[in-house]
């Protein structure tokens, strides 16, 4: 099968639609990339991998690892079923690089490398994807490494204690299936709950961490954060964390509102995550400020670098600004054959 014609995420349908047909691994050529990569301890072929989010169950997880990436980071699973929100999940959106300040974004009529996205963490059952996960671990080959992103889910009369009981009871089901590290979800801006900003309160960040690293023991512990407007939070949010994270992971999305103007607002007019090309710059600076203040630290948390990335030169960019990894996940699911393209580029480079 030619790069060119692989099947890509279809945008038009729903999620359950794309979890139900999945693409079956192509039989492509994938070139090596120099060095010595590793990814939380693990051995990799390549500095590529795919955050949560398009790996909605094992066979997209083995689709794209064919395609070059290396770090497969299945979706965002739970304690219970919790279904997708309502079409349109994926809207197109036209603006120039965020920071952050943007109240409202423009929807646009074309995919033009930045959408806003609208899932809402959904999950299938965890007897369903306990197996999945298992069954996945076991298909995958040496030197592809398998992340499961969890989140909690806040029931009626629920503190942060209950909540970081149940996000740990997801992280132990996950490491019990086979996971090779644990991603704990820390930031949604599509959801309206604790759960979708984790990553900036402190206290309930380091409760949370604290009582999922209890329950897996020595498998690395990922956390993935959203934007942060205040740069003094960080180092705040890193000596939080710092004795139960292995790595961060960021940044997801920047969030805002989609709409042609503030009275015509879509989804409910609720804030939705900006993912794409429009959150490079930021995503960039942030990976750089968190680099920084964690050597300042002699901390050994590494940082993984998402947001924006389309080309072998903005990976470049991102491990020179302190990302030992770096994960697509919008151009890779418009364009799967990304991830090839990124690998000879960086080959090409090293000879």
């Amino acid at each position: 099968m030619m790069a060119e014609s692989l099947p890509r995420y279809d945008c038009d349908r729903s999620y359950q639609w794309n979890y139900d047909n999945p693409p079956s691994p192509p039989d492509v050529t994938v070139p090596d990339v120099p060095g010595n990569w590793t990814f939380c301890g693990h051995k990799v072929g390549s500095p590529l991998g795919i955050p949560a989010g398009p790996l909605l169950n094992g066979r997209w997880c083995l689709y794209y690892a064919t395609l070059g990436f290396d770090v497969l980071t299945y979706k965002t699973v739970r304690s219970c079923q919790r279904g997708c929100y309502p079409l349109p999940n994926l809207q197109p959106i036209k603006c120039g690089q965020l920071d952050g300040t943007q109240k409202r974004v423009s929807p646009g009529d074309t995919m033009q490398g930045t959408w806003a996205v609208a899932f809402g963490m959904p999950s299938s059952d965890p007897s369903k994807w306990r197996r999945d996960v298992e069954w996945t671990r076991q298909q995958l080959p040496k030197r592809k490494t398998l992340s499961v992103s969890v989140v909690g889910t806040m029931r009626e009369g629920w503190g942060i204690n209950e909540l970081a009981s149940d996000y740990a009871q997801c992280a132990k089901w996950a490491v019990e299936s086979g996971a090779d590290c644990v991603e704990t979800n820390f930031s949604c801006p599509n959801v309206n709950t604790c759960d979708g900003q984790l990553y900036l309160d402190v206290e309930q960040s380091a409760i949370v961490s604290e009582a999922v690293k209890s329950a897996v023991g020595g498998t690395p512990l990922i956390i993935k954060v959203g934007h942060f407007m205040e740069i003094e939070a960080i180092p705040r949010f890193l000596s939080a964390v710092n004795q139960r994270a292995d790595a961060v992971s960021m940044t997801n999305s920047i969030a805002s509102r989609v709409g042609v103007n503030d009275s015509e607002l879509m989804f409910e007019s609720q804030q939705r995550g900006i993912c794409g090309r429009a959150i490079l710059d930021a995503s960039l600076a942030q990976v750089q400020t968190f680099a920084d203040l964690i050597k300042e630290m002699n901390s050994k948390i590494e940082v993984i670098g998402l947001g924006g990335i389309e080309t072998a030169t903005d990976v470049s960019r991102y491990l020179d600004a302190g990302a030992t990894a770096c994960h697509v996940a919008t151009h890779a699911m418009i364009d799967p054959a990304c991830g090839i393209r990124i690998r000879q580029q960086l080959a090409d480079h090293e000879s």
